[in-house]
């Protein structure tokens, strides 16, 4: 999936989702065809998964790199690193974009006004419980120009200028990010849009709601928070060690 000077990368980074990839890759190629009459490309990051995720990206035709390390930030940034197109696009692997979002997409491309953007989502399957705390975060998206990094847009001049995601945050790594984004974007007459006509769609994977599970997403969003605010402090310079181990909720073994 990858066409001589593309227009947009497609980037996903991956962890053990060999079951999920094959419909994910499928879905946003259907996307892609429908809504996009210029070269684009599609890119896997194996993030160091344990299952066939790297052979059935290759299988679904994406172009597929690795990154050892396991943190979410890494594998945007190798992916970006090996992608070719002027528009970088990180989409989750659970998520899947409809081809009305990516005629969206495209017409903000040619538009010509905008560094990059997000969208609000739209959780199918799983637990209510999910969806609530998912969905919830959609009106502050849209009120604030702030988005998740489930799908998000951006020129890759741009993601160059600013270094790309701070591999020293393990979570909210895309808040920082689309903090310094849109500094950048301001400082050259640019906006950053979030998108909500058309939200993606986001697999509801969470397991039953339970006092344990809801301990987990507590603590691990308490500390996510305490290493966003430390991270910001030092302007960037603190490297915490251990943080994955920190963040149980998003960074456990179980898929």
């Amino acid at each position: 999936m990858t066409a001589p000077g593309a227009l947009l990368s497609v980037v996903i980074p991956a962890f053990n989702e060999a079951a999920l990839l094959p419909v994910t890759l499928g879905r946003i190629r259907q996307a892609l065809e429908e809504a996009c009459d210029a070269p684009w490309e599609i890119l896997v990051c194996d993030n160091g998964s344990t299952d066939e995720t790297a052979s059935r990206a290759a299988e679904a035709g994406a172009r597929v790199v690795h990154e050892p390390i396991r943190q979410i930030a890494r594998a945007r940034n190798a992916g970006a690193a090996a992608a070719e197109g002027a528009w970088l696009l990180f989409i989750d692997a659970d998520a899947w974009p409809t081809p009305a979002l990516m005629a969206e997409v495209m017409a903000l491309i040619r538009g010509g006004a905008h560094v990059g953007c997000g969208v609000t989502v739209r959780v199918e399957g799983g637990p209510l419980w999910n969806k609530l705390y998912t969905e919830r975060l959609n009106p502050s998206m849209r009120l604030l120009k702030w988005s998740g990094g489930v799908f998000l847009l951006c020129r890759r001049d741009a993601f160059r200028a600013i270094g790309g995601f701070a591999e020293g945050l393990y979570a909210m790594e895309e808040i920082d990010f689309i903090a310094r984004l849109r500094w950048h974007a301001w400082r050259r007459g640019l906006s950053f849009a979030v998108l909500h006509r058309n939200p993606v769609v986001v697999q509801g994977r969470k397991g039953p709601f339970s006092l344990r599970l809801l301990a987990r997403l507590f603590a691990s969003t308490v500390v996510a928070l305490a290493l966003f605010a430390l991270h910001v402090l030092s302007l960037g310079r603190l490297r915490i060690r251990g943080g994955r181990r920190l963040l149980s909720y998003w960074y456990g073994a179980r898929r």
